[in-house]
């Protein structure tokens, strides 16, 4: 019920053009409210994609195989792992990179090839970056192998490149290496 007043006098009586006013208001409240609400989860779903984004990156910035480790170094810098160690023994240095979810361990001979790459994490990293060259070879030789039921090691051998991974949920591992580049006096298992 609305009051109006109309030349001093008081009239009471449903306006119907009042309530249609209000209506309208009503709506382009909601409207206006509904774009603000598109435009806070639009933000926050280019915040998403831009962490993807970032986090792809760091786990691609590491040594490839069979090439020199100083590209790696200038990477891991610039994408801030969340730690690094250096490691060295006679006849080879192992660079460690930790980040969010995997760490990375680079073999490197005395010369800074990269002979040996190992990781343990929440996922395999994605490995066409890290075996370089020998990524085709890999990929090409992993669809001709056969998954046994109930296995959770994969060994992908080529003539240049031997490929394991292994693990179960939230604890993945694995080691790919370049059998040709390992230094002698190296033994297989001290790529771990």
């Amino acid at each position: 019920m609305v009051q109006v007043l109309r030349a001093g006098r008081i009239q009471k009586g449903f306006k119907m053009k009042d309530l249609n006013i209000n209506k309208s208001q009503a709506l382009l409240n909601e409207r206006e409210d509904f774009k603000s609400m598109k435009r806070i989860l639009d933000a926050l779903f280019l915040g998403f994609v831009l962490l993807l984004a970032i986090c792809s990156l760091t786990q691609q910035a590491q040594a490839t195989l069979g090439e020199s480790v100083d590209s790696a170094m200038t990477n891991k810098k610039s994408l801030s792992a969340v730690r690094s160690a250096t490691t060295k023994s006679l006849k080879y240095t192992v660079y460690e990179s930790q980040y969010d979810t995997i760490t990375i361990r680079e073999y490197a001979s005395s010369s800074g090839i990269v002979f040996g790459i190992v990781w343990i994490g929440l996922t395999h990293p994605d490995l066409t970056p890290l075996l370089g060259s020998y990524a085709s070879e890999y990929k090409k030789a992993l669809s001709q192998v056969k998954r046994q039921p109930g296995s959770k090691h994969v060994k992908v051998k080529t003539e240049n490149v031997v490929v394991e991974k292994w693990g179960h949920m939230r604890k993945l591992q694995g080691r790919a290496y370049a059998p040709d580049l390992i230094p002698e006096g190296v033994s297989i298992e001290e790529i771990k």
